[in-house]
């Protein structure tokens, strides 16, 4: 890791409440996060020029599930249902271990090349101890800042909603037991029985990792979330994903919990999960964060995600005559509230806004929200370490690549 930088001249976007514009500024970074931002500051640190450039907090993703990138666009047209039948139950047995770290790989350095800074993985394809090393090494040897959540592989726990093997214990002892280090552990706890609930739950508490699971609509007349009050489990700190038919109330028990909501707006309305509930969740007081969900059917950046879920909470505000979604309050969720600020983990992208397509810039976050794409992310930073500068990855990915494409035709000669 680099000790100090300074990235000069760029038009920084805090994202600080209160503080709408960009500012032309420098950003000093030393020993992995923020020292000082401001004009002209004076020191010998190594200089990224940011002339041209929007600075803004990294991208997080916060539910992502990693090790399909090896099946990346497979499933366009795809159901829940057809996915669960084709991609976790046909597909995923039939990955090794080496697969699997081909998989988070290739997510990892797409995500970085992307501007995407952090990423929880929500890695429901637990089939060994191996399977499950090699996922963590992936991660780890990307240079990504993630959560590695872990959760049931289906069909070999038969049930997303199961009770959460033991491995999970020596992962914590032996490879995720330092909550400092830039890959740290959570755990996927999907709806159970109340055995499997509460067993999930105890051992979250036993580990000390927070928790993720996915709740769409709800069943036989229950609320998902009531239901986890009724128990005793609902955690401070977890995250929701989707959210797809939650009613007000619902919604309001996950921000009284501490809890937050990641919604996936490009799946959720390609797979038919239902409406993205950006709108509903901000007015209920919930967090909402953005993330890709399944690189089987969407493409895995934050631009895709911010401009569909900007979509489709217009489309509802202007149905119903209250528009109050701010392209501000979508990138608030795809930099998952993160500030750029002294004290700060030094996880910035320098996006390009001088360009044909882009410039000029008369709003900063409508910019970035409704005009950019990949092409447009000129540097990244991860813990003050350039992994991205003049739009190439320091990444060697063709061989990679390549592992990709005899991964591919093996899968297809399989049938």
């Amino acid at each position: 890791m680099t000790d100090s930088l300074i990235i000069r001249g760029a038009r920084v976007l805090t994202m600080a409440p209160g503080r709408t514009a960009p500012e032309r500024a420098d950003i000093l970074v030393e020993a992995g996060r923020i020292a000082a931002i401001g004009p002209d500051l004076v020191t010998t640190a190594p200089e990224l020029d940011g002339a041209g450039c929007l600075a803004l907090p990294g991208f997080a993703d916060t539910h992502r599930h990693m090790w399909q990138a090896a099946l990346r666009g497979s499933a366009p047209h795809h159901t829940l249902a057809e996915y669960f039948a084709t991609v976790l139950e046909r597909v995923g047995p039939a990955l090794t271990p080496d697969d699997l770290y081909l998989g988070n790989l290739l997510s990892a350095y797409a995500a970085l090349d992307a501007g995407i800074t952090t990423v929880r993985d929500i890695s429901n394809i637990q089939d060994s101890p191996a399977a499950t090393d090699a996922l963590v090494q992936a991660l780890t040897d990307s240079g990504i800042r993630a959560v590695f959540a872990y959760g049931n592989s289906y069909p070999r726990a038969k049930s997303h909603g199961a009770a959460l093997d033991d491995d999970v214990r020596r992962v914590r002892a032996e490879l995720l037991s330092d909550d400092d280090a830039l890959v740290t552990l959570a755990l996927v706890t999907e709806p159970g029985d109340e055995d499997a609930e509460r067993h999930n739950a105890r051992l979250a508490d036993d580990l000390g990792v927070r928790t993720a699971r996915h709740v769409v609509h709800r069943r036989h007349g229950e609320g998902p979330i009531s239901r986890l009050r009724a128990l005793g489990v609902l955690r401070p700190g977890t995250t929701f994903i989707h959210g797809t038919g939650l009613d007000d109330g619902e919604l309001r028990l996950i921000a009284e919990s501490g809890g937050s909501l990641s919604i996936a707006p490009a799946v959720e309305m390609l797979m038919g999960h239902g409406y993205p509930p950006f709108t509903a969740a901000a007015r209920a007081g919930v967090p909402v964060s953005l993330s890709t969900d399944v690189e089987v059917t969407a493409a895995a950046d934050m631009f895709t995600q911010m401009r569909a879920a900007y979509q489709a909470a217009r489309y509802g505000e202007l149905s119903a005559g209250e528009p109050v979604t701010s392209v501000r309050d979508v990138l608030r969720a795809a930099t998952d509230g993160a500030t750029l600020a002294p004290g700060r983990p030094a996880d910035v992208v320098l996006l390009r806004a001088d360009g044909i397509g882009v410039a000029p810039v008369f709003d900063a976050c409508s910019t970035v929200t409704l005009q950019m794409d990949r092409a447009h992310v000129d540097t990244v930073l991860v813990a003050g370490r350039v992994v991205k500068r003049h739009g190439r990855l320091f990444a060697d990915v063709g061989e990679h690549l390549a592992a990709a494409e005899r991964l591919r035709e093996r899968l297809v000669s399989a049938g």
